[in-house]
């Protein structure tokens, strides 16, 4: 049960995703009677040489699985494909990449897709358990990443005799601190808002471009504002870094989505 705190105004959500997700996350946030600021705690960038990402995609039929770390892995992947073909495994590990496998029109209807088989813990970890591992020992796997990302399953791969290959499909950015930026986020640490925050290292972005835009009074200011987090893991790291009013709401955007409804 989450919790439900005094009544108090209502403060703007801020969406922290990259551009790319934000906005339509914002809206289904604006439905619920909330404003929304979109405020990225991360850019995504192409490649400046994709070369090796198009050799991986030319190259799928010699995989027995690719696994797509998130939405982003979609569709730079995607990018560079005409079509995707069906007796190649998809795994993912989030509610996201399924919606952009199924915008670049792939669905369990045309190819087998391997997720995690509890919803409200989507992670690595999770995969790696709904994955037929006794039928992939022997083979090889292909994980599409940012281009720092978590090794966890390429590891746990290849405990269980699954040679892995990864690729780098994007790039993970802190935006940076102008002005206009520097001016609304002091603003909403001044006012007062609640954070969506999906990810660890956006998390420590958000904690230095505070700190950069107000020293450690900002902050402090910041760690005592509500954060939103989709998973156990940024729930941990949150509370690590000093913030005191975390709520974990499980993956997916409606639990998100019933978090904010249920604690507004």
């Amino acid at each position: 049960m989450l919790p439900r705190p005094d009544a108090s105004p209502m403060l703007p959500v801020v969406v922290t995703r990259p551009q790319q997700q934000a906005l339509a996350f914002a809206r289904q946030v604006e439905a619920l009677g909330r404003e929304a600021v979109v405020f990225p705690l991360l850019c995504i960038e192409p490649l400046d040489d994709q070369a090796e990402l198009r050799a991986a995609m030319a190259r799928l039929h010699d995989y027995a699985l690719v696994v797509f770390v998130s939405p982003n892995a979609v569709d730079a992947a995607f990018a560079c494909l005409e079509r995707w073909p069906a007796q190649v495994p998809i795994g993912i590990v989030g509610e996201g990449s399924r919606l952009a496998l199924s915008a670049h029109g792939v669905d369990q209807a045309n190819a087998t897709i391997y997720a995690p088989l509890q919803p409200d813990k989507m992670d690595s970890e999770e995969l790696l358990a709904a994955l037929p591992l006794a039928s992939l020992r022997g083979q090889r796997a292909l994980i599409v990443r940012a281009q720092q990302g978590r090794d966890l399953l390429g590891s746990a791969l290849q405990q269980h005799a699954i040679g892995v290959d990864f690729v780098t499909a994007y790039r993970r950015l802190a935006p940076s601190l102008t002005a206009e930026r520097r001016s609304r986020l002091l603003a909403l640490l001044d006012d007062g808002a609640e954070w969506v925050i999906t990810s660890s290292e956006a998390m420590r972005h958000l904690l230095e471009m505070a700190r950069l835009a107000g020293g450690a009074d900002r902050v402090v200011k910041l760690q005592r504002q509500r954060i939103y987090v989709s998973h156990h893991r940024i729930a941990r790291t949150a509370e690590s870094l000093g913030f005191t009013s975390v709520i974990l709401t499980g993956s997916g955007d409606e639990r998100l989505l019933a978090a904010l409804q249920s604690t507004s």
